[in-house]
């Protein structure tokens, strides 16, 4: 796959086997929505798989992106897609880091320590309806700035809120078999 945008835009980069990628019409509409330059901004991606999404949004200007993803291998394969883009991952408080772990326990975490984003973008997998839980954590824990985006991409069959806690749905699209739902912060 290629990165669509950006610095790294036309660069390739690894795609496990096994995962449902996010799709590049997806990732160009979500980066459409959120806007071209995303300098300064911290983006968390949940469920990373490649980290497709997050090295897009790191091509974009994001100061800091952190994938999280719970397959070791998957893990893996985030840093190596780092590595090949040299996105520095190695060093004590890097622009890019990969957390292997189960993305709700690492919200509590990240919760615990302050840790705050600009952007949460959660691609679970479909047939689990953990969007609607994700979108639960991420509003339990206060990971995320007052003014915030969740960009959520999940099944059609999964019925988001239209409000959870602080944010509320601002738009959302349909791509063949799944809906991206876009929520503000207030």
């Amino acid at each position: 796959m290629k990165i669509l945008g950006g610095f790294f835009k036309g660069k390739n980069f690894y795609m496990p086997k096994g995962i449902r990628p996010t799709q590049d019409v997806v990732r160009k509409a979500i980066f459409d929505i959120l806007g071209q330059d995303l300098e300064g901004l911290e983006f968390i991606d949940l469920f990373a798989g490649s980290g497709s999404v997050a090295l897009e949004a790191f091509s974009r200007g994001a100061k800091r992106v952190v994938c999280v993803e719970k397959d070791l291998h998957y893990a893996q394969v985030i840093q190596e897609n780092m590595a090949l883009l040299k996105i520095p991952s190695e060093v004590m408080d890097p622009p890019a880091l990969v957390i292997q772990g189960d993305a709700f326990l690492v919200l509590k975490h990240l919760g615990l320590q302050g840790k705050k984003f600009d952007i949460a973008f959660l691609d679970p997998p479909f047939e689990t309806e953990m969007a609607k839980k994700t979108l639960k954590t991420l509003t339990d824990h206060d990971i995320l700035r007052p003014a915030c985006f969740i960009m959520a991409q999940h099944s059609k069959r999964e019925i988001l809120p239209e409000k959870s806690g602080r944010f509320s749905i601002v738009r959302q699209r349909e791509y063949g078999s799944s809906i991206v739902s876009v929520y503000e912060g207030s």
